[in-house]
């Protein structure tokens, strides 16, 4: 089962969590993982969610897919515009 970790790169607005920059999750399989004494923003989970499934098996699609170049995911909130990196870890 794959997992990814999704950190946090960049911070170009307000965000009302105190989220830092290299701060992370991990997603394996329906389990999250965030360290102790960290925070996910739930708003930005939810816009991530529908792609974990699918970046997880990213390996198997055809060459040329749009998922195969993601790795980079904004938060939905236009005033926090926090940048995350999605990274396949194994």
């Amino acid at each position: 089962m794959a997992k990814i970790k999704v950190r946090v790169a960049k911070i170009d607005g307000y965000c009302n969590l105190p989220m830092q920059i290299g701060d992370y999750f991990i997603v394996e399989g329906s389990k999250l993982f965030v360290p102790d004494g960290k925070y996910i923003c739930i708003w930005a989970l939810q816009s991530m969610m529908p792609i974990f499934p699918v970046l997880a098996e990213r390996d198997k699609l055809e060459d040329g897919h749009w998922v195969k170049s993601v790795d980079t995911f904004s938060c939905p909130d236009p005033k926090g515009l926090v940048q995350f990196h999605l990274e396949v870890i194994e």
